[in-house]
């Protein structure tokens, strides 16, 4: 029998440890905090978008970080594979817009007793509060793991399952990549993926709060398109987040701190040609009122006082003394409504990492290190990083999994 630490009881850790438990090994997971699960917890707003019902093909081409390097552990668990998983104890799923996969009680504390169930089944032992504070390896194999400065746990292997560095307040503080480094891995530069952006428009914290669905992004730097979607988007005192917007954020950090053009299609179901017989059918029905009075039909009521400002119609004008053009400018506002990129919130409130363990360092079909016998590398620690939708906690099953049957 031999003896599995799990370093982080997160989605890749718990996976692991089962995976690892399942073949009989003693498996200590080693978690920081109080409870495991803290970042499955806030996922997905609290509803926990587990994965997605795409096939592997699509999941990797959502996957912009190195997706390649996903190819054999998908494949050996794939997202089909995971929701029988979690259905075989009960926890119903149900697939939403995009593909996205959610329990059906939409309560993302059920994917985590989902997982207890599991770990204690397969008799686990969880050492909750506990940080990991040393990781001995003797001639480049695994050797012990110390605990809380004081307590050594000798062991055969190590799974590092730590996390990145966002969201700092579920125990993901990079702690991984110093025991990665110290172990002779090279780690990537760290930066924010699927984050907030931040926008130079004065008049964006009126909008704050105001979600828009069914709308869609043509994100262009220089005149040039780099990104375009179609879903959710939200407006905040400082800028703009929700789905579209975070995976957008993957490609405008990139290009940050240049300017980058957002141009929001308000009412992409219709043509310019079609929007122009709306606006004039909703004019026509309220002709003598002012221009304020007449959109309530057309826009949300926030959205209302920067679209009359950004328009450049007086709003006490009367709707019957609208010129034909400053209607067809108004259309034309309503299809490219432009928010300027300056800038992302910090990492720490960043969904996902980007960078980590590089991945040419780490066995792809195992994750075990090139550099260390007995060390196995998984989830946000790795150099990989997907868009929104489910794909990065696939990631962190798929390879939690993969470690946890080969450790």
């Amino acid at each position: 029998m031999k003896r599995v630490v799990v370093v982080g009881g997160g989605a890749a850790g718990m996976m692991a440890a089962i995976k690892a438990a399942e073949r009989g090994n003693d498996v200590y997971l080693i978690e920081k905090n109080e409870k495991l699960g803290k970042k499955i917890f806030i996922t997905g707003k609290g509803r926990c978008n587990v994965t997605s019902n795409k096939d592997i093909e699509e999941i990797i081409q959502n996957i912009p970080g190195n997706g390649t390097f996903m190819y054999s552990s998908l494949y050996t668990f794939t997202n089909y594979d995971l929701m029988q998983m979690i259905e075989a104890k009960g926890v119903k799923l149900k697939v939403e817009r995009g593909d996205r996969v959610f329990p059906e009680s939409d309560k993302s504390s059920d994917i985590i007793k989902c997982f207890e169930a599991y770990l204690k089944e397969n008799g686990v032992n969880i050492l909750l509060n506990t940080k990991v504070t040393d990781i001995i390896a003797k001639d480049n194999k695994i050797y012990s793991v110390e605990i809380n400065n004081d307590k050594v746990i000798k062991c055969d292997s190590v799974i590092l399952a730590t996390g990145g560095k966002s969201y700092p307040g579920t125990g993901s503080t990079g702690d991984g990549y110093y025991f990665a480094k110290k172990l002779g891995h090279t780690i990537t530069e760290i930066r924010p993926s699927l984050i907030p952006l931040v926008c130079k428009e004065e008049w964006i914290k009126d909008l704050m709060g105001l979600s828009l669905k069914n709308v869609s992004i043509d994100v262009k730097y220089k005149g040039k398109t780099i990104y375009k979607d179609f879903g959710e988007m939200l407006f905040t005192h400082f800028g703009v987040s929700g789905p579209i917007i975070l995976s957008a954020s993957r490609k405008v950090s990139d290009i940050l701190p240049n300017e980058v053009e957002i141009f929001i299609d308000l009412k992409p179901a219709l043509t310019s040609d079609e929007l122009d017989k709306r606006i004039l059918k909703d004019f026509q029905q309220n002709i003598n009122r002012q221009f304020k009075n007449s959109l309530d039909e057309l826009l949300p009521k926030k959205l209302i006082p920067v679209v009359i400002k950004l328009s450049n119609i007086p709003e006490d004008k009367v709707v019957n003394s609208i010129t034909k053009q400053e209607r067809q400018e108004l259309g034309y506002l309503l299809k490219h409504f432009k928010v300027t990129v300056i800038g992302t919130r910090p990492i720490e409130e960043a969904i996902v990492t980007r960078g980590g363990v590089n991945v040419k360092e780490v066995d792809p079909s195992t994750m075990e290190s090139k550099i260390v016998e007995g060390l196995y590398i998984v989830g946000e620690l790795l150099d990989v990083d997907a868009l929104t939708g489910g794909f990065n906690l696939q990631i962190a099953f798929s390879t939690g999994y993969c470690a946890g049957v080969n450790c």
